[in-house]
């Protein structure tokens, strides 16, 4: 017997380099950061890192509308990785918004400063920080973490693995936990909130895997396409509900719905500005993405079993976003429970489970993404002056933003718009989003939802219109005032303004291209 006829030859497996190039684009920029950060001096690392980012984000985006293209025509399936119009256009709307992000994650005051610690390791209000401040030292790898969690985002609604839908929230989500850290006043809330996160997300990350561990053991796959073929019919089909609950409830944790929301507020309040805009609006995309995939791959044949269980958490997610925020005095507490409110308003045009929930879910992402980040954005150029005219941080209470009409209206101006974007006002693309959302909800037959949200949203109106009434018909407060700085977040300010604008106005073009995206079904 001729000993080749018994030998397996190994044929190497077939790698969809095209498909992977945006993603590739990404993690290839993260790792040249890294190489920038061993060996650039470091007077010139920050220049460099904010070119590489910029230039590496534009290049993913010419390579994602490369790939749209394609995949119109031929969507793609495989075991870990689906590239269909979803995974697509969702990586470019977290291209837009990481590009947005990384411009305010730039900038800097005429002061010198920017949101970030000196050295992130010193110990807040040690003699070690002082002299960081004194010598303006600054870390720059703030862009390579936003990289590196902005690739796994991109991974995130495109895994067709349970596998793969792990290894990606874990690298989204590291480098959130240790930027969280970072700010570079308040310290210690920051570093608070940094743990709060790291220790709730842990949690968040068993149960998905307890949730995968038993919807494998009902189907006996760790794909998502053969776990719906095969789950319906398993005899372990309770252990597979179960298993749909607790991923379920690690992607909730993401979106920040209630009651997995505990988070929130105090990642929000004690995180450098930027990266809260950034988290806020990114983590928010990535992970409704995925949760998109999920249940209408898997869990929503499932509907009937786990409705109750659904149905209460938008409820609850509602009104805890739309009640708790009443009461809020911290604008940055107020934001975050207002992302509460709107992760409702997502998940009621998400369980409609309709032919047009995937582009409703989506117009309504990009929309919130671009407004929250230009509303952070304006955040960090707002700041707290003593009578002498020393600048400090932040201005975060609400107090302090009266008559900011009087002192910057252009800036006033900009966060104009972006509250009647959240306000769901006519003429902006949040109306445009919740009118989506809302008319998914009652041709899914989920009326009274509908009803509930539209009841919430003009709730939520009022703190939001109470900031406006303190911007442009309260006397202006001694104590606040808007920061010269470098420009970059006044440029991204203002493309977030002109975008929200735009999609309210003519959003038809938009429209036409998300309704194209579809998943693909087993």
């Amino acid at each position: 017997m001729n000993v080749l006829e018994n030998t397996h030859i190994l044929q190497a497996p077939e790698v969809p380099w095209l498909s992977l190039l945006p993603i590739l684009v990404v993690f290839g920029g993260a790792v040249v950061s890294v190489l920038v950060e061993a060996f650039v001096p470091a007077k010139g690392r920050r220049p460099v890192q904010l070119i590489l980012s910029l230039i590496t984000i534009v290049a993913a985006i010419v390579m994602v509308t490369f790939r749209l293209t394609e995949v119109l025509e031929y969507p793609m399936s495989l075991p870990e990785y689906i590239e269909d119009p979803l995974t697509v256009t969702t990586q470019g709307i977290l291209l837009i918004i990481g590009l947005l992000a990384v411009l305010v994650v730039a900038d800097r005051s005429e002061l010198g400063d920017g949101a970030f610690a000196a050295q992130p390791a010193d110990r807040p209000g040690s003699v070690d920080e002082d002299l960081s401040n004194e010598k303006g030292y600054q870390r720059t790898e703030i862009f390579t973490l936003i990289l590196f969690s902005l690739g796994g985002m991109m991974v995130f609604p495109a895994a067709n693995s349970l596998v793969a839908l792990f290894i990606a929230l874990e690298v989204m989500s590291l480098p959130l936990y240790v930027m969280v850290a970072t700010a570079r006043r308040r310290r210690q809330l920051s570093q608070e909130g940094a743990l709060k996160y790291f220790i709730l997300g842990a949690f968040a990350s068993a149960f998905l895997l307890m949730g995968g561990a038993l919807l494998y053991g009902a189907t006996g796959t760790l794909s998502l396409s053969m776990m719906a073929r095969v789950l319906p019919q398993s005899p372990a089909l309770l252990f597979g509900l179960v298993g749909c609950l607790l991923v379920l409830v690690g992607l909730l944790f993401k979106v920040g719905a209630a009651p997995f929301h505990a988070w929130t507020p105090d990642v929000y309040q004690g995180a450098p500005t930027p990266i809260t805009g950034f988290m806020a609006a990114a983590v928010k995309v990535a992970a409704f993405a995925a949760m998109v995939r999920l249940y209408l791959t898997l869990i929503a044949p499932l509907e009937w079993d786990l409705s109750p269980v659904l149905v209460a958490v938008v409820v609850l997610t509602l009104l805890v976003g739309t009640f708790v925020g009443l009461v809020q005095s911290d604008i940055k507490r107020l934001f975050a429970y207002s992302s509460i409110a709107h992760a409702g308003f997502v998940l009621i045009g998400l369980f409609a489970v309709t032919a047009t929930s995937s582009a409703s879910v989506l117009f309504y992402l990009l929309v919130y993404g671009v407004s929250t980040i230009g509303a952070f954005g304006a955040i960090a150029l707002v700041r707290q002056v003593d009578t002498a005219g020393n600048v400090y941080g932040e201005a975060t209470a609400l107090a302090n933003w009266a008559g900011l009409g009087r002192k910057a209206p252009g800036l006033a101006v900009a966060m104009l718009i972006f509250l009647l974007s959240f306000a769901g006002i006519p003429l902006t693309g949040g109306f445009v989003g919740k009118f989506l959302v809302f008319a998914d909800g009652i041709e899914g037959g989920l009326l009274w939802l509908v009803v509930l949200g539209l009841a919430c949203s003009a709730v939520t109106a009022f703190y939001y219109f109470r900031l406006v009434v303190l911007m442009f018909f309260t006397e202006p407060c001694e104590n606040t005032a808007v920061v010269r700085s470098e420009g970059y977040s006044y440029v991204a300010v203002v493309l977030a303004a002109a975008v929200t604008v735009l999609l309210g106005v003519f959003p038809g073009p938009v429209l036409e291209l998300l309704s194209n995206v579809v998943v693909l079904l087993p």
